[in-house]
């Protein structure tokens, strides 16, 4: 019977991916018994936008002699790594693992840690690019990301970066919890950027919805997760489904005995732009056939 701890912000649908691809390597979820094939025990922590329970879910988790950890973002994973350096840990989606200290580089982890990397602070100028290539006269972008995330400084300096060489006015909406979250819409309400930016991490992600509510109703293009594709004008990233499954098979060679420090921090090779015709067409706004050619998908 094998026993995963698992922490994170709160559910995410790609979990359900996770463990799918773990049943079709063999691990069944079940209780504290072998029963009929099940070999699985999970351990679920979410702190629902409280960080400062991290470390005592990574405490809790290694009483209870957890086989391996998933951890879904760097305040759990460093929460993690405080609390021991034995139990191996699996990190599916890490925005900066190296800028952050999780793992001393990409290719030899080194400790107890690997996993996938989302090559985020790389992609956020990116997403910058391709929202003024969609908006020939976008001027003033506002960014709304999680400061209280070491992972998110790197991609704040790559999108500072960015707009200078784009010529572009970042008007930096900074959020620390759930809390936050009204303030932050409010401030864009009274500014009135002329795009959303949003960049992604374990808590934001977790308030997409009210995202999309907010900027269909005040009329705002925005760069968004994937997972919002439906509601907003374009997204652009990694593959994190697939960065999930793999994170999968990460876990099944630890078990079968690999080290964590020999399994280099795997990197994402599949890369999506997705763009909505449909919102697009509702706030006024004609994207460049040379951008709509490039899409992997276009939502009519």
């Amino acid at each position: 019977m094998w026993r995963i701890g698992l922490v994170s912000v709160a559910y995410l649908k790609d979990e359900d991916i996770f463990f799918q691809r773990l049943r079709e390597v063999g691990y069944v979820e079940g209780q504290n018994l072998v029963v009929e094939g099940q070999n699985l025990v999970v351990e679920r922590r979410y702190s629902e936008g409280r960080a400062g329970r991290f470390p005592e879910f990574a405490a809790e988790l290694v009483r209870l002699k957890a086989d391996i950890i998933i951890v879904t973002t760097t305040p759990a994973a460093l929460a993690v790594k405080g609390a021991t350096n034995i139990v191996p840990v699996v990190f599916p989606t890490a925005i900066d693992p190296v800028g952050t200290g999780v793992v001393p580089s990409l290719a030899r982890p080194a400790g107890n840690i690997t996993g996938s990397t989302t090559q985020a602070p790389e992609i956020v100028a990116k997403r910058l690019q391709l929202l003024k290539e969609a908006i020939p006269h976008l001027s003033r972008v506002a960014v709304l990301w999680n400061a209280a995330n070491p992972a998110n400084a790197g991609q704040w300096r790559e999108v500072q970066g960015a707009a200078r060489a784009l010529g572009l006015t970042l008007q930096s909406q900074e959020v620390r919890g759930p809390r936050d979250f009204e303030r932050a819409f409010a401030a864009m309400a009274r500014e009135r950027p002329d795009a959303l930016l949003f960049i992604v991490d374990g808590m934001t992600i977790q308030h997409g919805a009210e995202i999309v509510d907010f900027v269909t109703k005040h009329r705002i293009p925005s760069m968004l997760d994937r997972a919002y594709k439906a509601g907003g004008l374009m997204s652009y990233g990694a593959d994190e489904a697939e960065l999930w499954r793999r994170a999968a098979l990460l876990v099944d060679r630890i078990l079968k005995g690999a080290k964590p420090a020999d399994l280099p921090i795997e990197q994402p090779t599949k890369f999506e732009l997705v763009i909505n015709l449909k919102t697009a067409k509702a706030l006024g706004l004609t994207i460049p056939p040379s951008l709509l050619r490039r899409a992997d998908e276009v939502i009519q």
